[in-house]
């Protein structure tokens, strides 16, 4: 597995024997691992945020990075009496959305995706922990009964520049969506949709956090500022991990007005 380009692969191989129901398996997997195929896809799980996370053939595997999302959209989740709602839209396995509902209390959690095997594994990983899967693009996932009445909506839609794809890791670009990858020329095209849309859908002082580039998170910024938000980039060094948070401008600010990024 080393020799093939695997670059933990004493892990992986630990991991492999680990989940083999016997010899005949362990050498399918590990052939396939060979092959290129995502570990995480052989398993059927990833760990993402110290939870075990399913994951399919064909699914978007959750990054190490995302959990920058998910601590960010937490500290927005005090304890509350009545249920908050949090939206999870490109949710792909229902990652974050899974480890929302581990550590927060009192959410009513809705998640989207346009993907029909991302949303049949989002379904698995949500619906025994009470959340709710939708399928469609963006904000038409959604049942209209929730505009203006979301607290949080993460957003970890494709950010990748077209150009960008033939350079990712084989792993990604022959074993992921490609619609789960392709931001478009600039990779902010998702970004614009829900800049453009997300207003009539939260509530008041809600906040929109997306993930981003570092590279990017000007180009993301610019397009919530745009759009009346207040914003801010938050960057860990620690996940390789780059968030901006919009949260709505009262109505005595200036439209378009960011603060600093931090």
């Amino acid at each position: 597995m080393r020799s093939a380009g695997c670059v933990f692969a004493e892990e992986e191989a630990r991991l492999l024997l680990a989940e083999a129901s016997g010899p005949a398996q362990l050498a399918v997997n590990v052939r396939r691992r060979v092959e290129g195929v995502p570990l995480e896809h052989i398993l059927g799980w990833a760990e993402f945020a110290d939870l075990r996370v399913l994951v399919a053939p064909g699914v978007f595997v959750p990054r190490r990075r995302t959990g920058l999302l998910v601590n960010e959209a937490l500290v927005l989740l005090p304890d509350h009496p009545e249920p908050v709602v949090v939206v999870d839209l490109c949710c792909g396995s229902g990652a974050v959305g899974a480890v929302i509902l581990h550590r927060a209390t009192g959410v009513e959690l809705h998640a989207a995706d346009i993907e029909p095997a991302a949303v049949e594994c989002a379904r698995r990983n949500l619906e025994p922990l009470g959340g709710h899967v939708h399928a469609g693009d963006l904000f038409q996932a959604l049942p209209r009964a929730l505009k203006g009445r979301v607290r949080v909506l993460v957003v970890n839609a494709p950010y990748v520049p077209t150009e960008a794809i033939p350079t990712m890791p084989p792993e990604a670009r022959l074993h992921e969506p490609a619609l789960s990858l392709d931001g478009g020329p600039d990779g902010l095209d998702f970004h614009r949709r829900v800049a453009a849309d997300v207003h009539e859908w939260l509530a008041p002082g809600g906040s929109v956090l997306i993930e981003t580039s570092e590279r990017q998170a000007a180009g993301t910024s610019g397009l919530l500022a745009e759009a009346g938000f207040q914003v801010k980039t938050v960057r860990s060094e620690e996940l390789d991990g780059t968030v901006v948070l919009g949260t709505m401008v009262p109505a005595t600010a200036v439209p378009g007005t960011a603060v600093a990024p931090v």
